[in-house]
C-alpha cells in the first residue's frame, strides 16, 4: 500500500514539528511578556500607550530571540500543512478525494507561505527602526494566516463529508473552525483597535499571539492520527473511494 515505507520512528519526528513549533512560539511570547512585566513595565521608544505591543518588546534587546522564534514558527507552520498534504496523498490521513478539497489545501499552503514570509520579515524590520515596513509585513502575516485558516477549515468541511465515519476528523474540523474563527474575529478587532484604542490593541495582540499556539497544536493532533493508520497498515485512500462509491458520489 502507498506510504507504508514511512516508519513509526520517523512519524514521531513528524508529529514533533507542529508540537515544537507551537511550544517554541508560546515560550518565546511568554519570555517576552515576563521580561516586560518583571522589568517594571517600561515604556519603550516605539511604544505609544501604557501597554507594550509584542513588536515594542521585540525591538529591544530581545530582538534576536524574536527573529529566531518567528522564523521557526513561520517555517514550522508552513511545513505542517505540507506534511499533511503529503500524508493525505500517501493514504496515511483521510485523503482529498474531490478536486475542491485539493484546491482548498493548495490555497491553504499558499496562505501559509505568505504568512511565513510576513512573519519572518516583520521580525527583522522592527517597529522602532522600520515602522512602516514592520506594519506592512504584519499585514501580510495576518492576511496569509487568515487565508490559510479559512481554506484549511473549508478543506476539512469537505473531508468530513467524504469521510463521515471518521469521528476524529470531525473533531479536528470543529476544533480548527472554533479556534480559527475566534482568532479571525480577534484579528479584525485588533486591526480596528490599532488605530482607535492603542492599549486595547496591545492586549488583543498578546491574546492573538498566545491563541495562535493552539491553532498550531491542532496540526500535531492531525499528524498523530497518521501513526494509527501506519501501525494498522491501513490505506485511507481505499476507504475514501469506498465511501464515495457507497454514497453514489464521484470525485469532483
Amino acid at each position: 500500500m502507498a506510504g507504508l515505507h514511512l516508519s513509526t520512528q520517523s512519524h514521531r519526528l513528524l508529529i514533533c514539528l507542529p508540537l515544537i513549533t507551537g511550544l517554541f512560539w508560546f515560550a518565546m511570547l511568554l519570555a517576552m511578556l515576563l521580561t516586560w512585566l518583571i522589568s517594571g513595565r517600561p515604556k519603550y521608544v516605539s511604544q505609544e500607550g501604557n501597554v507594550a505591543y509584542i513588536s515594542d518588546v521585540a525591538a529591544s534587546f530581545l530582538k534576536p530571540l524574536f527573529i529566531v522564534g518567528c522564523c521557526i514558527t513561520g517555517v514550522g507552520f508552513m511545513l505542517s500543512l505540507v506534511l499533511e498534504r503529503l500524508l493525505r496523498h500517501r493514504g496515511r490521513l483521510p485523503p482529498s478525494m474531490r478536486k475542491k478539497e485539493r484546491v482548498f489545501e493548495t490555497l491553504a499552503i499558499a496562505g501559509s507561505i505568505i504568512g511565513m514570509l510576513g512573519l519572518c520579515f516583520l521580525s527583522g524590520f522592527d517597529t522602532k527602526r522600520y515602522h512602516t515596513a514592520h506594519y506592512v509585513c504584519l499585514f501580510f502575516f495576518a492576511l496569509g494566516v487568515i487565508l490559510s485558516v479559512i481554506f484549511t477549515v473549508l478543506e476539512y468541511r469537505w473531508l468530513v463529508q467524504t469521510h463521515p465515519d471518521i469521528k476524529k476528523l470531525r473533531y479536528a474540523y470543529l476544533v480548527k473552525a472554533v479556534i480559527g474563527s475566534v482568532l479571525i474575529v480577534l484579528a479584525i478587532a485588533f486591526g480596528i483597535a490599532l488605530f482607535y484604542a492603542s492599549e486595547v490593541g496591545a492586549v488583543l495582540e498578546w491574546i492573538i499571539g498566545f491563541g495562535f499556539t493552539f491553532y498550531l497544536l491542532t496540526f500535531a493532533y492531525d499528524l498523530r492520527a497518521a501513526r494509527i493508520t501506519l501501525e494498522e497498515g491501513e490505506d485511507m485512500t481505499e476507504k475514501g473511494q469506498a465511501s464515495l462509491i457507497a454514497d453514489h458520489r464521484e470525485p469532483v
